[in-house]
């Protein structure tokens, strides 16, 4: 499990700025998957081989400044719950302020490590005067920092690193299938794991919770021994209803990445919302099994076809996964919800399956044969190879002559072939294209 750290402070003092700073050179290009939020709130991070996912709770602009601490006092209240270390921002123009100081009172009672930034020191040579002001805060010594330019992000981040905690994971834990439970609120994910936790009842303990604010609970049952992570609680009184969306995405990104496999549920009298396509478009970015679980079918009027009708409108709602396994369950009355360990094991071991490169290159083989490369002008796409690179998800790397002749849409045709004789049911799959001339590194 990584360390997590949360970026806080008040509106405008460069919290998203210094976020993509630190994160901007380590983002990985995934493809374009509809609905999934492009203001990113959360990225994975590495800084000198140390890797770590850090969090942006930035972006939240209060409409009067009568809300301004109470917007504050939210923010600092999220990066105390989830985070294990906390970059608290302020900046050097308008020297430290009363809200500034509320938050560092808020911050000292988490006692959680505090890194404080001065932002927008852009200057180098002579420290500003007004630098020193910040000592006040009683956060120890400040970091003078210039997201703009980059100045002090390595001092800023060292400290992070010496701050993390030292994670300690059992043999045992190592072995147990981690799985998310992710959704909107009050999709029934609580209803689900008291009704697993009820029914399998050689469960060893709680683990205390880590310092997440999700719950993981050990199951064993006599298919398999799980760490169900709970995500559930998720919604906070506001009165900006779009702030508990994004609240709710962040904290099933953080669970996304402590899993194996997500369940990603869904409300049968709903269908598909924009929010259920966003959390569904972060499991599949960060390359997790997943399984769509379709929650409250009790409640729903069915006749022989309502199932299949649905199924097919949530996977062409979810165009990006389709790979995914679609449950209808009632996690009231505990229909078909013996089914989800079954699923859960075998989505994880496709997820972990490897393929020899003879066996894909006769795939290749076949799928040229069947449907011929594109051609672009005069010239002709030639792939040469394919072979698998890694796993969770399995990762090809495929060998051809031109980058820009092998379309997206050959892509998913190589891939569907793929699929056709492998399998490889509930996990996505990851391609990367490499040309004549690329380096190997």
């Amino acid at each position: 499990m990584k360390p997590l750290v949360a970026i806080v402070g008040r509106p405008n003092v460069g919290k998203s700025l210094l976020f993509n700073r630190i994160v901007g050179q380590r983002l990985s290009i995934v493809e374009d998957t509809p609905g999934v939020t492009r203001d990113r709130l959360y990225a994975p991070c590495d800084w000198n081989g140390i890797g770590f996912d850090v969090v942006d709770t930035g972006g939240i602009e209060p409409k009067t400044d009568d809300e301004i601490l109470l917007f504050i006092r939210e923010q600092a209240q999220i990066a105390i719950d989830t985070a294990d270390v906390i970059i608290f921002v302020t900046e050097i123009g308008t020297g430290v302020t009363a809200a500034d100081a509320d938050v560092a009172s808020i911050l000292q009672r988490s006692r959680k490590p505090i890194v404080l930034v001065v932002n927008k020191m852009d200057k180098t040579g002579l420290t500003d005067p007004a630098f020193y002001e910040f000592y006040s805060l009683g956060l120890g010594d400040p970091f003078p920092v210039s997201a703009v330019h980059g100045h002090g992000t390595g001092d800023m981040l060292d400290a992070c690193v010496k701050a993390f905690p030292k994670f300690e994971i059992s043999e045992e834990d190592e072995d147990r299938i981690k799985v998310a439970v992710i959704g909107k609120p009050n999709v029934g994910k609580s209803s689900l794991i008291n009704l697993i936790l009820g029914e399998n009842r050689c469960i060893v303990s709680n683990i205390a919770g880590t310092t997440r604010d999700a719950v993981d609970s050990r199951v064993d049952s006599e298919l398999g021994k799980y760490i169900f992570i709970d995500t559930a609680g998720i919604r906070r009184k506001s009165r900006v209803d779009d702030r508990i969306e994004k609240f709710s995405v962040m904290r099933a990104q953080l669970a996304i990445e402590r899993a194996d496999v997500c369940l990603i549920m869904i409300d049968a009298r709903e269908g598909v919302t924009e929010q259920d396509t966003k959390i569904a478009g972060l499991a599949h970015e960060s390359g997790k099994a997943s399984i769509i679980v379709v929650n409250k079918w009790d409640l729903i009027d069915k006749d022989s076809k309502t199932m299949d009708k649905m199924r097919a409108e949530i996977l062409n709602d979810l165009i990006f996964m389709t790979y995914a396994p679609v449950l209808f369950i009632s996690a009231l009355t505990g229909q078909r919800t013996n089914r989800i360990f079954e699923l859960v094991n075998y989505v994880n071991d496709q997820s972990a399956m490897r393929i020899t490169t003879g066996m894909l290159n006769n795939v290749l083989a076949d799928a040229q044969a069947r449907v011929q490369p594109p051609s672009d002008k005069g010239k002709r796409l030639k792939i040469y190879y394919i072979t698998q690179t890694g796993i969770r998800p399995p990762t090809f790397v495929v060998f051809a002559n031109s980058r820009e002749l092998f379309h997206f849409s050959y892509q998913r045709y190589i891939e569907n072939q793929i699929r056709s004789v492998f399998g490889l049911e509930g996990t996505p799959i990851r391609m990367v294209i490499k040309q004549k001339g690329d380096s190997e590194g």
